[in-house]
């Protein structure tokens, strides 16, 4: 008899045990569920028309900007990190109207002027770090791109051009953040290909490239404004077989009256990328290939020449 409730003891004890241990199991799962996706580093960004929707916080570390694109027309998300003492008040005031003024003397055909009133920025606009993003994104698409953001301040933009010209920025395409000192907990991606980006060596894809999801690093060994004031940037776009190669290196410059201008040139579809890094950075963007001609190409006036080009076949 004593032998018995011994045993029942025993039992009861250890049933008491594990069902302790469960529950601290689904504890630990319920407070894993509860963190936010900005800690985990996702950060959701949604245009319908000319606007951002995101956070207005983020956490320091890697984060991947998951972009959807619902609107009519072709975006980007370039990442601003803003000098001391600056907000997007002192762009919309100091920096937006030089460029402004400066697009619509180029519309007008009056260079001369447009490059004076381009002359007009002040100077630290020249201090801002351009901290990656995403490349051009087509309507209703949606991209994925990943880059590690300082503590600081700092503002998304797109500054594609309206049908008659004026900058998307102009509209509303200008969202302010903070990136706190707390840091997400992603972890750096694992890449399935490389490319490496320079002025002088161009891009150089590092691996082949085949059908599927693709998570692409970007190596910016080095980076410099060139003539239209910025620096090189990553973009993958599908093309059609009767596409004008010339119409895409036409449009991917800002300065010439039709560049970055809406509708965007036909037989391209615009997949994304890796916006401006500083060189030595770098940053991942993922790409579901299929079937089909590819180019990966910079945002850059006369990016053939610059050997800021490459074309690609996926079987």
């Amino acid at each position: 008899m004593r032998t018995s409730l011994t045993l029942l003891v025993l039992i009861s004890i250890l049933f008491s045990c594990k069902q302790q241990e469960k529950n601290k199991v689904s504890d630990e799962n319920a407070s894993i569920n509860k963190i936010s996706p900005v800690e985990k580093g996702e950060v959701h960004v949604l245009t319908k028309s000319m606007e951002f929707i995101a956070a207005d916080t983020l956490l320091a570390g890697w984060n991947t900007f998951i972009y959807e694109n619902q609107s009519t027309e072709v975006h980007f998300i370039l990442l601003d990190k803003y000098p001391e003492g600056k907000t997007v008040a002192n762009t919309k005031a100091e920096v937006i109207p030089p460029f402004d003024e400066g697009m619509k003397l180029i519309m007008e055909g009056d260079m001369d002027n447009a490059v004076a009133a381009f002359g007009k920025l002040p100077e630290w606009f020249h201090q801002i770090k351009f901290c990656g993003g995403t490349g051009f994104i087509s309507p209703k698409h949606t991209t994925q791109s990943t880059v590690y953001l300082e503590p600081g301040r700092y503002a998304m933009e797109c500054y594609v051009k309206m049908f008659n010209g004026e900058w998307h920025t102009s509209h509303g395409m200008i969202k302010e953040f903070m990136v706190s000192d707390k840091t997400t907990t992603l972890s750096q991606p694992k890449p399935t290909a490389t490319i490496d980006i320079s002025s002088t060596a161009g891009i150089i894809l590092k691996d082949s490239l085949s059908q599927g999801k693709q998570i692409i690093e970007t190596n910016f060994l080095d980076q410099k404004a060139y003539e239209h004031f910025v620096g090189h940037d990553i973009n993958l776009v599908k093309y059609e077989d009767n596409a004008s190669m010339d119409s895409l290196l036409l449009w991917m410059n800002w300065m010439n009256p039709r560049g970055l201008r809406s509708p965007s040139p036909e037989g391209f579809t615009f997949l994304g990328g890796m916006n401006n890094l500083s060189a030595g950075d770098k940053g991942y963007f993922e790409a579901d290939l299929v079937p089909g001609n590819y180019v990966i190409i910079s945002e850059v006036p006369e990016a053939d020449t610059k050997k800021l080009m490459y074309t690609f076949t996926i079987k």
